[in-house]
């Protein structure tokens, strides 16, 4: 049977060969046409301290004088936005660049602006001031297919050779960890051919739509050419970030509080499981949204709304990508059971924050820059205080809204007009300013009240 569908299958092709190459030529063709024009070319300057001769020492026991000489980058990009002239491109092409100039497919060539970088998803938005500019039409890359074809825009190895196209297949979605742990990768592997200066180009697919921003290369560590195997960044993620850096010029990521790791053969022989997918919940840290969501250690995250979880890695980017203050539905493996926990993520705090965090016994500050617990009888007998009613300052950040006017040992015992009676009192009713909004505090302390207004 399989050999007669597979006769007629080749006696279709052949019958019809004539029209499915032509038809097949000028999709691609089309692609390209469509494409090009909106990729550009990134010239990137910048200054570099060199000493004379580096490689001799001087006679007289003297360095040799420091001397600036300008270092030059390619890379490639994407028009995202005509009318603004927005050009989106990766952060390693413009990196530390003094000077960043933009050469478009009809020749001219144009200063440009760094409007944001992200390090940590390799995105960056420079922007240039043109007429007749033309833009991406930008396509969804979580519909994309592994075995889908897709073709790659940029300029390998020069100038010379810009607006170079070419064509391969879908390899793999979601590949992370392939430049660091510490970025936010969550990339589609594809076998187009790309080599230096294809970063920040294009990647379309057979619709002519940007699903892709091109990124990196696997090499065999002999050379720094294409193998086969390339990297981009999917287009939504890349346009969740510059949504953010075209706005405030930083990104906000979602933030969960918690420790994860991947499961190995051994963990899930002790944990009796039948899979290795998921992330397991090694730490929880007081005062996160993981901990007032009811996330316990232990616990393997195995699902964010319906998105399933195969490492610590995806679940990492999952969160990240979501907004602060968004809520999310986790699908929890507990002891054997399956539960659904609604989590109303914090904002991701930056690495030297996070740092603190884990210096002072694993507490966040909140947005008010305090770390709080329940007032206990003990404390409030101690320290002349009638009801044992408030909550406690543990911590204040350095150079927090806060720091100039809370101390440890303050008791807070209202915000605004509502009495706080516990820790879960104060959170919900922080919880309902926002940036820019000013908090009534009214605090003890040593046996005194006074009021404190706090701007966020």
């Amino acid at each position: 049977m399989k050999k007669i569908i597979f006769i007629t299958f080749i006696t279709i092709i052949f019958v019809f060969s004539n029209d499915f190459a032509s038809n097949l030529n000028r999709l691609f063709t089309s692609v390209a046409d469509i494409g090009k024009p909106s990729v550009v070319s990134i010239i990137s300057e910048k200054s570099v301290k060199q000493k004379v001769h580096p490689f001799f020492f001087s006679p007289y026991g003297q360095d040799y004088p420091e001397f600036e000489q300008k270092g030059q980058a390619l890379g490639s990009g994407v028009i995202i936005n005509a009318d603004k002239g927005y050009i989106l491109t990766n952060n390693h092409v413009i990196e530390n660049a003094d000077e960043v100039r933009v050469k478009l497919l009809d020749k001219r060539e144009i200063q440009a602006k760094i409007i944001g970088t992200d390090p940590l998803s390799d995105v960056a938005i420079i922007q240039i001031e043109a007429n007749d500019l033309i833009e991406a039409e930008v396509g969804d890359s979580d519909d994309l297919s592994v075995g889908e074809w897709v073709m790659a825009i940029g300029s390998p190895f020069g100038l010379h050779l810009n607006h170079t196209v070419t064509k391969g297949i879908v390899s793999a979605r979601g590949r992370n960890d392939v430049i660091s742990r510490l970025n936010y990768e969550d990339f589609i592997q594809h076998d187009a051919a790309i080599n230096p200066g294809n970063s920040g180009g294009a990647l379309y697919n057979l619709y002519g739509e940007l699903i892709g921003i091109n990124t990196a290369i696997a090499t065999d560590g002999m050379s720094n050419s294409n193998a086969g195997i390339g990297f981009a960044i999917p287009i939504n993620q890349a346009m969740r970030v510059i949504e953010d850096l075209i706005s405030t010029g930083s990104v906000t990521r979602g933030w969960l509080g918690v420790s994860i790791q991947d499961i190995d053969e051994n963990m899930a022989k002790a944990l009796n499981l039948d899979i290795l997918d998921g992330a397991i919940i090694s730490q929880v840290l007081k005062n996160s949204p993981a901990e007032d969501a009811g996330i316990k250690d232990q616990d393997i995250v195995i699902s964010i709304n319906g998105k399933e979880i195969s490492n610590s890695s995806q679940l990492k980017n999952l969160v990240s990508n979501l907004r602060p203050n968004s809520k999310a539905e986790f699908e929890i493996l507990r002891a054997s059971e399956k539960i659904f926990l609604n989590v109303s993520l914090g904002e991701r705090p930056s690495e030297k924050d996070l740092a603190e965090v884990y210096k002072f016994g694993n507490s966040f500050y909140d947005v008010l820059g305090l770390v709080v617990e329940d007032l206990n009888s003990a404390f409030a007998k101690k320290n002349n205080i009638d009801e044992a009613n408030g909550v406690v300052v543990k911590n204040v950040k350095k150079d927090s809204p806060s720091s100039d006017n809370i101390q440890p040992g303050d008791v807070i015992t209202k915000v605004g007009r509502k009495k706080v009676t516990s820790i879960n009192d104060y959170r919900s009713l922080i919880k309902q300013y926002q940036k820019g909004d000013s908090i009534l505090l009214l605090i003890k302390r040593s046996g005194a009240s006074r009021f404190v207004a706090i701007e966020i």
